[in-house]
């Protein structure tokens, strides 16, 4: 396995662990407000962590949506964009299995009820409204972190910190209303775990969670290709 595919891995691994762990033992109930920002801080602070430790050797894409990003930018080829998203789900999957293991054998109380899995319950089960916040959520995310990883940004060492903080800022809006996926590879795990503890309401709502994101990644990537053009500079009028 190449260094940056293991990197991937191990940072999807660490996001999944760390961010669905913290929703699974405080909640992410809205209105007790203080689950609801630590989950959200927890997502957050992940990516700064692993974007300090892995972004040298990967990139810490962690996710798929901004691996397409990537793609779609030229930034990477056919090969490592498969290689990068297996990788990812495989992590997502490490970081559930760990989750199952503390938290079954542990004896502690999942208090969302599905391994951190996202859901339609903030919006009525409305799987369109769904797609929409993932899609807007995922937009957002995406294209700051083009942003801010262009070459021209000049934004040197604080990167990680700012793609961090934005993922804090997009789920202080998602989580009460689909959980906030804006990642295929967050959500794949906990849905299928959550399947095999008898919960088959976040796997019939997967696809949201991956349509969205991809599809919210792909505008991002179109968009940022339009704005982030030089434009040629106009030639100065010779005085007469």
């Amino acid at each position: 396995m190449k260094k940056e595919y293991l990197a991937e891995m191990i940072g999807t691994a660490v996001l999944v662990f760390m961010g669905c762990g913290t929703a699974m033992l405080v909640g992410c109930d809205a209105e007790a407000g203080s689950g609801y920002l630590l989950t959200a801080l927890a997502f957050g602070l992940s990516i700064v962590a692993m974007a300090y430790c892995i972004g040298n050797i990967s990139g810490c894409h962690i996710n798929p949506a901004v691996s397409l990003a990537v793609y779609l930018s030229g930034n990477l080829s056919e090969q490592d964009l498969l290689g990068y998203v297996l990788s990812q789900v495989i992590g997502g999957f490490v970081g559930s299995a760990l989750l199952a293991a503390i938290f079954g054998l542990g004896g502690v109380e999942d208090m969302t009820g599905g391994f951190g899995a996202n859901g339609l319950a903030g919006v009525s089960g409305n799987m369109f409204a769904g797609l929409l916040v993932e899609i807007i959520l995922t937009f957002i995310f995406v294209l700051c972190i083009l942003g801010v990883t262009d070459k021209r940004a000049g934004h040197g060492s604080f990167g990680g910190l700012i793609i961090g903080l934005t993922l804090t800022f997009v789920h202080i809006l998602g989580i009460g209303l689909t959980g906030t996926s804006v990642n295929p590879a967050r959500s794949i795990a906990p849905a299928v775990f959550a399947l095999i503890k008898g919960n088959s309401a976040p796997i019939i709502a997967l696809w949201v969670f991956i349509v969205g994101p991809l599809a919210g990644a792909f505008i991002a990537a179109l968009c940022w290709g339009i704005i982030s053009k030089k434009t040629a500079p106009k030639p100065k009028k010779r005085k007469a």
